[in-house]
């Protein structure tokens, strides 16, 4: 069983790997406490935040806030726009990274990427997984 920290370092070294294989300049901020995790050279430097996602069924959840203890509990945190320009996703069941502009996230706590289609047919505000897998999507940033 995997801690969180350990979790979060396997994610943002198998991102900081496919994001290098892609040709793309990976820099990490040398200060800890910010709200992404590393910055990708891309046509403008991007501020990315990097997630552990979960596959469950053919569903990949992506966690699109923070979390952290206090005194009075666990506090959570949406990312606000501003703080970061992406989320990048390492799903370890697929061995599979997964890029998402800050504008896809609708401001919502948990964004799904869909690996097969719904029972009911749905196509309307689907996210498709293969559409954010990193080629595809930092292809087109």
């Amino acid at each position: 069983m995997l801690t969180p920290s350990q979790k979060g370092s396997i994610a943002e070294a198998a991102i900081v790997a496919a994001a290098v294989k892609l040709g793309i300049g990976v820099s990490k901020p040398v200060n800890e406490g910010l709200r992404y995790d590393l910055i990708f050279d891309l046509e403008r430097l991007t501020r990315v935040q990097c997630k552990w996602a979960v596959r469950m069924h053919d569903v990949i959840y992506v966690r699109c806030y923070s979390c952290r203890r206090t005194r009075d509990g666990v506090l959570r945190r949406v990312y606000a726009e501003g703080e970061i320009d992406a989320i990048a996703a390492y799903c370890a069941y697929l061995d599979q990274c997964y890029f998402i502009p800050f504008e896809r996230l609708f401001a919502q706590a948990v964004i799904q990427l869909r690996l097969a289609p719904t029972k009911n047919n749905q196509h309307a505000r689907v996210n498709w997984a293969n559409e954010y897998e990193f080629a595809a999507t930092l292809r087109t940033v």
